[in-house]
Order: C-alpha cells, then sequence, then structure tokens
C-alpha cells in the first residue's frame, strides 16, 4: 500500500480523499493556487504546496507544476481526482516518466476513451450496444449532410473529444444543419483543440443510466451496479441515484454485463464510468439502451455506489494504484437499499443560474452520522456530507461552482428522496448564492418521485423549479420577528408584548429581506417542519426555508438614507478579475455609466455608476484580481 499521496485536486473531492487517506495512514499533500490559501483542502492536508496563480490554467492545470510538487513533497503517488487533469492522457504518462505511481488507468486506455468515436468504435467490437451514427474521417459538409440523412432527424452533433456537455448540437431539420455543424466545430475547436464531430441518431426522452466498472492489473473487472444520473440542467447532472429507478433484473443483467466487457476489452485498471443513454419512453428493456461514452476517472457521483454496496472506491483505487488484486470478486459485492445525491452549487436559479462567489457568512447543512469511507448499516437511513468549504470560508469565482454534495442512503427510494428533501429544506448557505432550494423542488415533484423524469424533463419544467416561493420571505421576517420581540428577561418591564395605553397592543417590526422592507409581527405566517435561523449578529439573521436562505436584518437607516442618494463607491460584488476599467480619476460619469467590467465565475460583469458625478479614485488595476467588496471606483460632486 502506497504510504504518500498528492492530491492533484481542490474542494470537495480533494478533501473526500483525505478521508480515506487518513483512515488507510497515507500521508497527504494538498496543492493550492492563490485562491486557495485558506481553503479547507489545505487546511486538512498533513502537508500543503503552492502551485501558483488563481487561474487554473496556471495552477491546478499545470502538469509540471505538479509533478514538480510531487517530487519536493516525497510523495509516491498522484490522485488527480476528478476534473482537472483527471483524463489527460499526456498528464498520466509524464507522472509516470517522473518515477510517480498515476492512480488511474493507463493513459493509453485514457487516450482510447477520451475519443468518443474510437471508443464507440471499441463498444461496438466488444459486443456492446451502440446508437447508429456517422463516426468516419470524413468531415466535410457534404459526407456530413448525407450521413445525416442516412441516420434520420432529429440528429446530435457530438465533438469527438468532447465532454461536459460542450460541442454538442441538437438539429431537429436538415435546414439547421449547416448553421449548428459550424457551431459545434467552432465550440470544439475551443474547447478541446479538436474540432472533428461525430453524428448520432437522438434519443428524444432520454435516460442516462451508468455502471461503475473496476479493473486490476491482474486482469480482473467486475461492476458495482448502477446509477441513474438522468435530472440534468443543459446536460450536466443535478441529482444521481443508486439503483436506477425500475430497473429489471435483467436489463441490470445486460447492461452491467456490457459495461464489465468493455472494461476486459480496453484492459481497464481502476475506477470507470461506462455510461449508457437509455429509451425513457419505453419501460426498461434489454434493447432500450446504448452506449454514450466511458469516464476513466472516478465520478462526482461515487458516494451513491458506495453506500449501496457498502465500500470505498478510493481505498480500491488505491489498492489497485499498488499493484493489489481487486478487493471484491462480482459474486460478493452487494446491493442494499438505495442512495440518492444532490450537487450543491453556489448558483442563483431564479437569475439564470447565474454563479455566484464570496464569503460564506452561514454554511449550515445539517449534522452527517456518516462520513467518505464509512461502510452504511444495511437497512437504516443515513446522512453523509461531502464539502470542500465551511462557514466563514470564500467560494473563489475562478473554478466550478459546485461547493458540495448531500446523499442520503436508506432502505427505499422513496425513503431516501423524503429524507433529502428535508435535509435540504432546513439547510442554510448565505453569503453567496446556492441552487438548494431549486433541488428540493426537484425532489417534491411528483414526476421525480414517480421516477417518470428524463434528461430534458428541468429543461420543460424549468419556469417552476427555477422560481423560489415568494412566502418565504415573509416568513423569514416573522421568525426573525418572533426572535427579536422575545422578552430580554423575565420582568414585566422586558415584555415586548405591543403594549399601548389607548389602543390595540400591536408587536411589529420593520425589517430588511433582502432588498425589501417587510414590516413583520410574530405568527405572520404558518410555520412549515424546513426551516431554520442563525443569528449572525444582533441584528442580522440567516433564515432557511424550504431551502431558500433569506438574509433578514434590522435595517440601517443611514445606510438606506446614503443609498437613496446614489452612493460614491463601486465595489467588486465578488471575487473576480478587472478585464476592463473605462474610467480614470478626473472623468466626469452619469448614473448608470458603465465603469468598469469584472470577469467572474467564468462570467462578465458590468458595474455602474451609482449617480451622476466625477471620478475621484480609481482603486484597481487592469487585469487585476480582487476580493469582494474592493472599491474600484470612487466618485465626488462634480
Amino acid at each position: 500500500m502506497l504510504k504518500s499521496l498528492l492530491i492533484a485536486n481542490r474542494g470537495e473531492i480533494a478533501c473526500r480523499i483525505m478521508a480515506t487517506c487518513r483512515r488507510l495512514g497515507i500521508r497527504t499533500i494538498a496543492v493550492y493556487s492563490d485562491a486557495d490559501t485558506y481553503a479547507k483542502h489545505v487546511r486538512e492536508a498533513d502537508d500543503a504546496i503552492h502551485i501558483g496563480a488563481a487561474p487554473a490554467a496556471e495552477s491546478y492545470l499545470d502538469g509540471d507544476r505538479i509533478i514538480e510538487a510531487a517530487k519536493a513533497s516525497g510523495a509516491e503517488a498522484i490522485h488527480p481526482g476528478y476534473g482537472f487533469l483527471s483524463e489527460n492522457a499526456d498528464f498520466a504518462d509524464a507522472v509516470e516518466k517522473a518515477g510517480l505511481i498515476w492512480v488511474g488507468p493507463k493513459a493509453e486506455t485514457i487516450r482510447e476513451m477520451g475519443l468518443k468515436d474510437e471508443a464507440k468504435r471499441i463498444a461496438e467490437e466488444a459486443g456492446v450496444p451502440v446508437l447508429p451514427g456517422y463516426r468516419g474521417e470524413a468531415q466535410d459538409a457534404k459526407t456530413l449532410e448525407e450521413e445525416a440523412d442516412k441516420i434520420g432527424y432529429p440528429i446530435l452533433i457530438k465533438a469527438v473529444a468532447g465532454g461536459g456537455g460542450r460541442g454538442i448540437r441538437l438539429v431537429s431539420r436538415k435546414s439547421d444543419l449547416s448553421s449548428e455543424l459550424e457551431s459545434a466545430v467552432r465550440e470544439a475547436k475551443s474547447a478541446f483543440g479538436d474540432g472533428r464531430v461525430m453524428l448520432e441518431k437522438l434519443v428524444e426522452q432520454p435516460r442516462h443510466i451508468e455502471v461503475q466498472v473496476f479493473g486490476d492489473s491482474h486482469g480482473g473487472a467486475v461492476h458495482l451496479y448502477e446509477r441513474d444520473c438522468s435530472l440534468q440542467r443543459r446536460r450536466q447532472k443535478v441529482v444521481e441515484e443508486a439503483p436506477a429507478p425500475g430497473m429489471p433484473e435483467d436489463v441490470r443483467e445486460a447492461m452491467t454485463g456490457a459495461a464489465v466487457k468493455l472494461a476486459k476489452a480496453v484492459g481497464y485498471e481502476g475506477a470507470g464510468t461506462v455510461e449508457f443513454i437509455v429509451d425513457g419512453a419505453r419501460p426498461l428493456a434489454k434493447d432500450t439502451f446504448w452506449f454514450l461514452e466511458m469516464n476513466t476517472r472516478l465520478q462526482v457521483e461515487h458516494p451513491v455506489t458506495e453506500l449501496i454496496t457498502g465500500t470505498d472506491l478510493v481505498e480500491w483505487q488505491l489498492r489497485v494504484a499498488s499493484g493489489e488484486k481487486l478487493p471484491l470478486e462480482q459474486k460478493d459485492i452487494p446491493l442494499s437499499g438505495h442512495a440518492i445525491e444532490a450537487r450543491i452549487c453556489a448558483e442563483d436559479p431564479a437569475n439564470d443560474f447565474r454563479p455566484g462567489a464570496g464569503r460564506l457568512a452561514a454554511f449550515d447543512l445539517g449534522e452527517p452520522d456518516l462520513f467518505a469511507g464509512e461502510t452504511p448499516d444495511a437497512d437504516e437511513l443515513h446522512y453523509r456530507l461531502d464539502a470542500g468549504f465551511e462557514a466563514g470560508g470564500t467560494v473563489p469565482a475562478t473554478y466550478d461552482s459546485m461547493i458540495a454534495k448531500m446523499i442520503i442512503k436508506s432502505w427505499d427510494r422513496g425513503s431516501a428522496t423524503s429524507a433529502l428533501s428535508e435535509q435540504l429544506g432546513q439547510s442554510i448557505v448565505a453569503g453567496i448564492p446556492s441552487n438548494i432550494g431549486f433541488l428540493k423542488r426537484c425532489l417534491d415533484n411528483e414526476v421525480f418521485r414517480q421516477g417518470d423524469h428524463h434528461v430534458n424533463w428541468i429543461a420543460e419544467e424549468i419556469d417552476a423549479l427555477a422560481s423560489p416561493d415568494t412566502g418565504g420571505a415573509r416568513l423569514a421576517a416573522s421568525l426573525v420577528a418572533g426572535i427579536l420581540l422575545s422578552p430580554d428577561d423575565d420582568g414585566p418591564w422586558d415584555e415586548k408584548d405591543g403594549w399601548r395605553m389607548n389602543a390595540v397592543p400591536r408587536r411589529s417590526i420593520r425589517l430588511l429581506v433582502g432588498e425589501d422592507i417587510v414590516e413583520a409581527s410574530p405568527g405572520d405566517v404558518h410555520l412549515t417542519d424546513d426551516w431554520q435561523a442563525i443569528g449572525l449578529s444582533e441584528t442580522r439573521f440567516a433564515v432557511g426555508v424550504n431551502g431558500e436562505t433569506w438574509l433578514v436584518e434590522v435595517p440601517d437607516y443611514e445606510a438606506e438614507a446614503e443609498a437613496i442618494a446614489g452612493g460614491d463607491r463601486v465595489a467588486a460584488p465578488m471575487p473576480g478579475k478587472v478585464i476592463d476599467l473605462r474610467v480614470k480619476a478626473g472623468d466626469s460619469v452619469t448614473k448608470d455609466q458603465t465603469v468598469a467590467v469584472m470577469e467572474a465565475m467564468k462570467m462578465e460583469h458590468s458595474l455602474k455608476a451609482p449617480r451622476d458625478g466625477v471620478v475621484k479614485t480609481v482603486g484597481a488595476e487592469l487585469g487585476e484580481q480582487v476580493g469582494e467588496g474592493v472599491v474600484l471606483v470612487e466618485l465626488e460632486d462634480a
């Protein structure tokens, strides 16, 4: 077994890998960028090495720096986690050439499975069902048009080197093929440096079901059953579960058998996932699923597989990388109960899922009773939380928006879904936006409860799922009013009962909820079970109602008056990079004129002048990485 491991990643996956290493007595080395200097994964590691600036290209995607860090720290091996360099065959090669152990499949396998056309050719040769399509070398428009006609519309254009939903276009009719093809090729070149595409028959109501496979260097290969990842938004997974709802045993045997065939065909070593697209318009059958792609790494959703099989997949990875045989044979791998996982992200569903960043004023997702690497009891309900952040930490604008994963394991799907919904409903994330309320609304919807959802379902119901219940703000205000108007002491003069000499008692208080002033009284709104409140100060509270977090505070009337006047400062709303400064000291500006542009969470944000005035100072430089609240432009009267 390995003695030391460098984790070439960050956030929750780095913390999760460390949990297994602690249990096995393996020394861990974290790497971190400027943005992650005080991050949770840095604090939890036995050692940590700085590898560069905040942009991923200058840190987490710089393979040379990571290998240098591994050598300097005395690490025996490198675990890539997922994302970043986890499926980069050149990096895997470089790790081994440096005399280090790569915790993952062979570089050759990563290359084979990384190209969608090559992966499907190998799958066909292995006897795995594959969708009708075109995967030829000819990429001219005439050939692609002829092949599309043979397949029949609607079709999907897919980047050969694609991943993460990029380089994919839906073409419903022949007249759209040319423009969608140009768009797909352009995006594929930008994202992957490879503009080649393939064509595939579209399954119009698809489900996404994948099989966890594992191989070792001794020729062993097994599966650990299937996961359903059909709840997606823009081809990004939202909720995952295992096993798949409504899965007949004969279909399970066929699908898992096909996955193991593919793993054996490429001599697979380590953890991998074989993804299938399933015709959701029909009941699951042996002829309703087709190979989609293979992910040559540990998946985000691996915890649900761990919880139904009682395994630690990271431990399996480390043992296989150490040259050991698989810990279990196929006949000894159990399937018990049902597990479901929700991805908690720093994004605002009501604002087209705009990513957010900043300091976590509150971060309360409940108290788990099960942790990464622990085996659950077979027929009991358990809660596991894999998180890369804590209250007081800062979510950078530079990386992926996922901040935690909430996982419930229970004896059946219904109880697991209800328990996860309840846990989400009582959670609080304040200081940044989150998708927790959106996740709860998805889980509570009857279509999901019945297992009738498919990959396109969220898009069809997005308006209802993305919009929070407006009554939550009034309930939050009522709860805080009850806290503030409760007696300070037991004496009659401390009673806050709203008594008035010549009028009916009135107990109310003006509160600021978000950006709105609300007149609130205790008991204004009927309380639900799914709520809680956290005091951030004597006058400021974070209140969670059905998964939505409301910041409620006693108004600062001085600041309110200044806001009415327009204010003098333009500050960074979140950490990010200044990519455009349109004013300099002495310039005259008018209200709502754009004075600066920031790039944060992979989006551009225009910052506008709050009033007419003259620029007194400019507090940042072009290209500078700034923190939340940094004053970029200060105004004075003309």
